[in-house]
């Protein structure tokens, strides 16, 4: 994703509902992210629905990661040697 452009990026949820499909717009054309603001402080972000998959695959790929170490710390792993004999008696015809 690339980096927010304050200037830019961050909007009043007034300016939003005023010129909601060129906000769109931008957010698509540039895959940034746009954070609308009420009252001065952050109310939502509008992401790309392309750039928030690729964050979820991300996210789901680092949670797969912390499993997977957790059980070979905990040494619930199997050796090329067994995975291969297992896959072998499986998928043999």
């Amino acid at each position: 994703m690339p980096p927010l452009r304050p200037s830019t990026d961050v909007r009043p949820v007034t300016e939003f509902r005023a010129n909601t499909s060129a906000v769109i717009d931008q957010m698509h054309a540039t895959k940034r992210p746009v954070i609308l603001t009420q009252h001065g402080r952050s109310a939502a972000v509008l992401l790309d629905p392309e750039v928030y998959e690729d964050l979820i695959d991300e996210i789901e790929l680092l949670r797969d990661l912390r499993v997977s170490e957790a059980q070979i710390d905990s040494g619930q792993t199997l050796s090329h040697d067994e995975v291969a004999r297992r896959m072998r008696e499986k998928y043999t015809l």
